[in-house]
């Protein structure tokens, strides 16, 4: 699909959750009917900015211990979002330099910014794939992914901030258990979630929005969120709250585990 196609069949008539998230970190690729769905939410929970900067942050974080610790070289980051530098490429061939990471993601407007995604180091690979997760057939057998990802080799599948946005009716754990078995031994899961444990009426006010906005929700509990790491080895320290998942040394106030409301975490596959 080529840019302008792209530009063509981008809906402008609702919000879309990935312009949303792009208004939550500071961006500016968004439209009105996305800052004022956005506005609506951070009128409910506030603190939504908070959360959208920590959960980048442990990105950043697992990306770095995966590639230090773990030998990972490949990633496929599904969900990607418009892009926001540093992107998962740029902060693997920070430790790495030959990384090889495909990025995919169903909306336009991604597309059209996907370019961005394609700033390789010399070594490394980077490509951007049109799919979907709740067809994770389609997204494997993409040749893009093929011509980047060695399946016979390591992979850790990055899924930041995107199975909230799949609903139970749409099998979940299925979805992630397709993509995990096609991947070998030493793979791994890097995995953030939102979830209503620490003030459940804010929540339920959050999913209230984006459901009347065209995009179903549902957020999980630990227990739920941890059982997408069913089969996989744990990291330490655990599915725990983003900003206590391995944190940097920080200066200044750390925010409470209600304001970040995201459950972390990074298994490998046995």
């Amino acid at each position: 699909m080529s840019t302008s196609h792209a530009a063509r069949d981008i809906d402008t008539s609702r919000p879309h959750s990935a312009r949303m998230y792009d208004y939550y970190l500071g961006g500016k690729d968004h439209f009105e009917v996305d800052k004022l769905a956005a506005e609506r939410v951070a009128e409910a929970y506030p603190a939504i900015f908070v959360c959208a900067r920590e959960n980048r942050a442990f990105m950043h974080r697992a990306t770095r211990v995966l590639a230090r610790e773990h030998g990972i070289r490949q990633w496929l980051d599904i969900g990607t979002g418009i892009p926001t530098e540093p992107n998962l490429h740029q902060v693997a061939q920070s430790v790495v330099p030959d990384a090889r990471v495909v990025y995919a993601d169903n909306d336009p407007l991604v597309l059209k910014y996907a370019e961005r995604l394609m700033r390789s180091s010399p070594e490394g690979r980077t490509t951007y794939i049109e799919a979907d997760v709740n067809d994770p057939q389609s997204l494997l057998n993409a040749p893009e992914l093929a011509e980047i990802l060695d399946l016979d080799r390591p992979v850790a599948l990055s899924l930041n901030a995107l199975m909230h946005f799949v609903t139970d009716a749409q099998d979940p754990y299925g979805i992630v258990r397709r993509l995990l078995e096609v991947l070998p031994s030493g793979s791994a899961l890097a995995l953030s979630h939102c979830t209503p444990d620490f003030d459940p009426e804010t929540w339920q006010k959050v999913t209230d929005i984006y459901t009347s906005a065209g995009t179903p929700v549902r957020f999980r509990s630990q227990k739920d969120v941890a059982r997408f790491f069913d089969g996989l080895d744990l990291l330490e320290p655990g599915v725990t709250v983003g900003h206590r998942w391995r944190p940097d040394a920080v200066e200044g106030g750390v925010p409470t585990d209600a304001e970040v409301s995201l459950w972390t975490g990074v298994g490998i596959k046995p």
